[in-house]
């Protein structure tokens, strides 16, 4: 099993509390639709300095990869990705 933790903060001007319900509303569903992909859940950050957290699991570093480039996930990034500014991202089995 892989956990994927990702952090992000969002360009100046965007509503957070909204980006976050947008990010939230594409790619949480993806959980059931793409093989490997077993939890999702995306949250507005409170401290630290970053705007947003998304913590998954994945079946195994094949299926995290799997997912980066799965058609679902890239069509769901079109719906948020000019909102991103910066990106911190750690994988790791356990």
């Amino acid at each position: 099993m892989v956990k994927h933790i990702v952090l992000y903060t969002f360009k100046e001007g965007v509503n957070k509390e909204e980006a976050v319900r947008i990010v939230a509303d594409a790619l949480e569903p993806l959980v059931g639709k793409i093989e490997g992909l077993n939890w999702m859940e995306i949250n507005q950050a409170y401290q630290g300095g970053m705007d947003y957290a998304l913590y998954s699991e994945f079946e195994s570093r094949e299926a995290l990869a799997a997912y980066a480039v799965h058609p679902l996930h890239l069509e769901a990034k079109e719906k948020f990705f000019h909102f991103l500014d910066k990106r911190y991202a750690a994988d790791y089995e356990y």
